[in-house]
């Protein structure tokens, strides 16, 4: 008997240039494995997997992606996270107040933060994109308004334009600038949750690959968030591999080459268990 009503969404978290790369690895490796998720009916993309998402859901090809990855990084800027700023996000979170709150202290900080010019960013993400306009299919893009810490998830019906939908979906705070959207400034989506799987309430069948695993509560990693939509559902995470070839700096574009390659690698041991849910 056909199935009926069988949608199925494809989850992107966040994880910096090296988890856009891992990503990529993952699901060209996957791809070859014989498992194709880019027939995902619904992608959702936080940060990193934001780029990954709009570029697949827009018809890139995954092997045009995977060879982009393995370029030197030329003239790309590498960014780091201090152990400042990693104290100035404890901070904002440990203070009481709902989450919306405490992403609103963050999102002031942010705002303030001495960071590259928006205008700067909003270029590196028109050259990075393989496309410009919304794609027909399904795409949801997450960010977060600094001033409230309201979290939105902008798709073709929100008259936002993809390339700042992308940008803010990305725009780390206290690394790079929130990005302006109606007179409104937003940050990255991930400072609401590393993948925001819920988004992918209704679907059948649920595949999230998530650079980042940890949240401030157990209910609030990927793997619960997943198991919360009473649906098929995995998520793959980088394996001991890949977390050694990621390293230690998510924004470091010298580490591009060696996650994409260590993310092919490591499709050919989550195939099958992808395969199940997928199928």
């Amino acid at each position: 008997m056909a199935r009926v009503n069988e949608k199925r969404a494809l989850v992107l978290g966040g994880g910096g240039v090296t988890g856009i790369a891992w990503e990529t690895g993952i699901l060209h490796g996957l791809a070859a494995a014989g498992v194709d998720l880019t027939d995902a009916d619904l992608f959702v993309g936080t940060s990193a997997g934001s780029v990954v998402a709009a570029q697949l859901a827009g018809g890139a090809a995954l092997s045009d992606l995977y060879e982009g990855q393995l370029l030197p990084p030329d003239g790309e800027i590498p960014a780091r996270l201090t152990p400042w700023m990693l104290v100035r996000y404890a901070l904002s979170y440990v203070m009481p107040g709902s989450p919306a709150r405490k992403r609103a202290r963050l999102g002031r900080a942010a705002v303030k933060a001495r960071t590259p010019s928006e205008e700067s960013r909003l270029a590196v993400f028109s050259s990075r994109l393989s496309i410009s306009d919304w794609p027909e299919r399904a795409l949801k893009v997450t960010a977060v308004d600094v001033a409230d810490g309201k979290f939105v998830a902008f798709d073709r019906d929100s008259g936002v334009p993809l390339v700042r939908a992308v940008a803010s979906s990305c725009a780390v705070p206290l690394v790079w600038p929130p990005v302006t959207i109606d007179g409104h400034r937003y940050m990255d989506g991930g400072m609401r949750s590393a993948a925001n799987v819920d988004l992918a309430a209704g679907y059948s069948r649920v595949v999230v690959v998530a650079p980042l695993t940890r949240a401030a509560s157990a209910a609030a990693t990927p793997q619960a968030q997943a198991a919360r939509l009473g649906v098929p559902s995995i998520v793959v995470s980088p394996s001991g591999e890949a977390l050694a070839a990621i390293g230690p700096n998510l924004l470091d574009p010298a580490r591009r080459k060696p996650a994409a390659e260590a993310g092919f690698a490591q499709a050919a041991s989550v195939a099958e268990a992808v395969r199940e849910v997928w199928n």
